[in-house]
């Protein structure tokens, strides 16, 4: 082998080449959307643009995946330094528009931490978005109080600064791969 060939080898196993949670980045659309905001403004994917976003589809009332998977994020995001976690945002879209207002969205997301936005609309929007990254949901039966279930994925996808789908991070996933994916992430900006 020549010299350079050697040197080129031995520098690209130093770096890691590699994401630790799934690459989506070739199958993914870019971030695109137009939702309503906690405080009932229209707002868009642009409008989130510069921050490596983090994507996740749920609702206020789940029992569950969603408290659970909001709670993983957030301690992922506060194991970043301060400077890094400054350039990460959460959106947590709802799939429940009839029972989570702007206003309840804004009060869940905050219970996270300052990284999370909580985001609705109506339902041909959020059905628009949710088509887009191949999400499904659906509904359950309510019970004799009109309380009802919504099935849902629990899958969160990364965007880079510029909007592009980069990753998708799954609740089997380790904490450790979440957080050095999301501050390799948020390092390239």
């Amino acid at each position: 082998m020549t010299l350079p060939l050697v040197a080129a080898l031995t520098l690209a196993g130093c770096s890691d080449q590699n994401w630790r949670t799934t690459d989506v980045s070739e199958i993914m659309p870019p971030l695109d959307f137009s939702l309503v905001d906690e405080h009932g403004e229209t707002v868009h994917a642009g409008d989130y643009a510069g921050k490596t976003t983090l994507l996740y589809f749920g609702y206020t009332h789940c029992p569950d995946v969603c408290p659970t998977t909001l709670a993983r994020l957030s301690a992922a995001t506060h194991q970043l330094d301060d400077e890094l976690r400054d350039d990460v945002q959460v959106l947590f879209v709802s799939v429940d528009p009839a029972r989570d207002t702007p206003e309840v969205m804004g009060q869940y997301a905050d219970a996270f931490g300052p990284q999370f936005i909580g985001l609705t609309g109506e339902t041909e929007q959020i059905d628009a978005l949710t088509n887009r990254y191949r999400i499904t949901y659906s509904y359950d039966e309510p019970d004799a109080h009109g309380r009802y279930d919504v099935t849902h994925s629990s899958a969160v996808f990364a965007f880079d600064p510029q909007g592009d789908a980069q990753l998708l991070l799954r609740d089997s996933d380790p904490l450790d791969n979440i957080v050095a994916d999301i501050e390799r992430l948020a390092s390239q900006s």
